[in-house]
């Protein structure tokens, strides 16, 4: 009887356990499928091509902000042929003083310092003399800057040294090394670009001077640049860069170089398209220089084009492709 009624148990166990399933099993069903379609509809950067057979992403400006990516419209632009030279920027020598004690004596009193600016007849300190043992004063011969010192307080100062160097920086020497197999193709009046490789562009100039002789130790011989200085921001000791320009072409269409890029093959430039898309786009490209590139085809004038970082977004697309295969 007791087995009797131990089968009957797990039969009625069973049977419910059946029912309650056949409730369950349609919404879990229900909410599989509307989780896989909810993955469908989740948009991210896939990968996807256009009508005529090119990549394109799926990216927002905020996420091309974020990465440091920046744009810029597809334009003319002048493309130039150019030597490059290497360059020292220096005091211009014949604005440069060498303030000597005129008798020998022990130093009283200091009133300036490097980098100080003194204009003509401000006093720099105070000597007294061996000979007479009165203080005089030794004063700035013209206006400038304090470039060096040599004395110090209380020791002795030699009319053989140089106190002070004072140095009118108002206008710099850009000492550019030329190549001998260029200094054919170098003459007095060309106009150079200096890149001080500060962040504010390149400064126009012109060669004044060519030195007639060259250097034994680095096959070079010496051009040289005057640039005005007005606002302090050349500093002498400093290396540049210059390009002389020997010939310039303007070309209808041209981007940055930094936008050229190589996909499966092909040359692309990245182009903003549909405000939330970038399109892999093949180019054609012609002529360059160290700035810009030309495109004879495949991007127009007017077109907004990824020109900084634009390997940021060919990662973005390597990526999306995996993630869609």
């Amino acid at each position: 009887m007791r087995t009797s009624s131990t089968i009957l148990i797990a039969i009625v166990a069973a049977a419910l356990g059946a029912y309650f399933y056949s409730l369950l099993a349609p919404a879990k069903l229900a909410h599989t499928e509307y989780a896989e379609h909810s993955e469908q509809k989740k948009p991210n950067d896939h990968v996807e091509q256009d009508e005529h057979g090119a990549d394109r992403i799926r990216i927002s400006d905020v996420k091309l902000a974020a990465a440091g990516v920046t744009l810029a419209e597809a334009a003319s632009a002048t493309l130039t042929d150019t030597l490059s030279f290497n360059g020292i920027l220096r005091a211009n020598q014949e604005a440069v003083v060498q303030v000597t004690p005129r008798f020998p004596g022990v130093v009283k009193s200091i009133l300036k310092r490097i980098g100080d600016r003194v204009a003509k007849d401000d006093l720099l300190a105070a000597i007294e003399s061996n000979q007479s043992l009165t203080v005089y004063e030794l004063k700035a011969p013209i206006a400038g800057t304090i470039i060096e010192r040599q004395i110090s307080l209380g020791e002795y100062a030699s009319e053989q040294k140089p106190a002070f160097v004072v140095a009118d920086l108002s206008t710099i020497w850009v000492d550019l090394s030329i190549y001998r197999q260029d200094l054919r193709r170098v003459h007095i009046n060309d106009e150079v670009l200096i890149d001080p490789d500060d962040g504010r562009g390149e400064i126009k100039g012109t060669i004044s001077y060519m030195a007639p002789i060259g250097s034994s130790e680095t096959q070079t011989a010496l051009a040289r640049v005057v640039l005005p200085n007005s606002d302090g921001r050349l500093r002498p000791g400093l290396f540049v860069t210059a390009r002389l320009i020997l010939a310039a072409r303007n070309v209808a269409v041209a981007v940055r170089r930094s936008a050229i890029q190589t996909l499966e093959n092909k040359t692309i430039v990245f182009v903003r398209e549909d405000g939330d898309k970038i399109e892999a786009r093949p180019v054609e490209t012609g002529d360059s220089d160290p700035k810009f590139v030309e495109i004879k085809a495949g991007l127009a004038a007017g077109e907004h084009y990824v020109a900084e970082n634009s390997f940021v977004v060919k990662a973005e697309m390597g990526k999306g492709e995996a993630e869609h295969d």
